[in-house]
């Protein structure tokens, strides 16, 4: 008997968890993608690049977690702990990329120009809707160009493959007042509070929390219904790796029928202040009694030497072809889900 991928067949017995969580449709259009893609960067002169998945460091973002590779022999819940010159067979040998950036910045201070990739990252975070611990993300850098050159190129990618425009941006104060009715730059946070989703931090007092609540509950949500939308000019609380100029971040994301899609900056070239930030990150993790694992060295040293005034892009792949095919879930267009892997 024949069995569809994706569908069970729990009348007739047969185990189906075997077969793909995809249609063959969705993953040939998955590999029309990938070709696109590559004839896109390669008409621009970008060139392609492959850097490793597992790496001796992790990110340390207060809101990214990392999967520790640790030997066979070890408990797959050993917990992650800061590497020490001489490991134990216990400890954790690595950790898997949550992206390819710092990698990828080490070969832009090394001198390698416009680059790209498309990489396997992953992400210790609950499978959903949108969610899958393995995902995939296009990532490019793009030397002398700034968040809005890198902007343009991003619609151009995106018209290429078939993404009606125009798009919009939006500045973050823009979109909060248009969606949520307030200034988020301004409002107090007695205001920040009264989301009903935000009533299990009646006591929070960090800003960025509580807005980060609205925008994934009220603002993100409404972004990109009609058109592809842009977002820029985040608080410089949230800048993340981009530069601050006039108190606000050289960051954007895009948002595409309420749906994150990617995430850019004019990135940060001080080492100092990107080391900076990686203790200041390390310690909220500390705070808040979570994993601190060790931030990327290699990637401090590499931006001592000098890292080209540039913009860098993450875009989720597997999100974008949800988009494109009319998929309602990412178990749609991977081949084999987080569930059946």
């Amino acid at each position: 008997m024949a069995l569809r991928p994706g569908i069970g067949n729990r009348e007739s017995g047969i185990d189906s968890t075997w077969a793909p969580t995809a249609t063959m449709d969705r993953l040939k259009a998955r590999a029309d993608l990938y070709r696109s893609i590559r004839a896109f960067f390669d008409a621009r002169g970008v060139m392609e690049v492959e850097t490793p998945i597992l790496s001796a460091h992790a990110t340390v973002d207060r809101h990214i977690d990392s999967f520790a590779a640790v030997p066979l022999a070890a408990s797959l819940t050993h917990p992650v702990v800061e590497a020490v010159p001489h490991r134990s067979p216990l400890t954790p040998q690595g950790f898997l990329q949550t992206s390819p950036e710092f990698a990828m910045k080490r070969l832009l201070c090394a001198g390698s120009g416009p680059i790209w990739q498309i990489a396997k990252v992953f992400r210790a975070e609950e499978s959903g809707r949108y969610h899958n611990p393995e995902f995939t993300l296009l990532e490019w850098y793009r030397p002398g160009f700034d968040h809005h050159a890198l902007m343009d190129e991003v619609a151009a990618l995106l018209t290429a493959l078939g993404v009606s425009g125009p798009f919009e941006r939006l500045t973050y104060t823009e979109a909060f007042q248009r969606h949520a009715g307030f200034d988020p730059m301004t409002a107090p946070l007695t205001h920040l509070r009264t989301l009903p989703q935000a009533e299990a931090f009646a006591n929070c007092d960090d800003r960025d929390v509580l807005l980060d609540l609205w925008m994934s509950h009220r603002v993100g949500p409404a972004l990109g219904r009609e058109r592809p939308c842009f977002l820029h000019a985040f608080p410089a609380s949230q800048a993340a790796l981009a530069r601050v100029v006039n108190g606000r971040a050289e960051r954007f994301e895009l948002f595409w029928e309420g749906l994150e899609l990617a995430n850019g900056f004019h990135e940060l070239t001080d080492p100092a202040e990107q080391a900076r930030r990686f203790v200041s990150e390390q310690a909220q993790r500390a705070a808040e009694g979570r994993p601190v694992p060790p931030y990327d060295r290699h990637l401090i040293a590499a931006l001592e030497t000098g890292l080209p005034d540039c913009a860098g892009v993450a875009l989720g792949l597997d999100r974008l072809l949800m988009r494109l095919t009319g998929a309602a879930s990412l178990s749609e267009v991977l081949a084999f889900d987080g569930a059946r892997a």
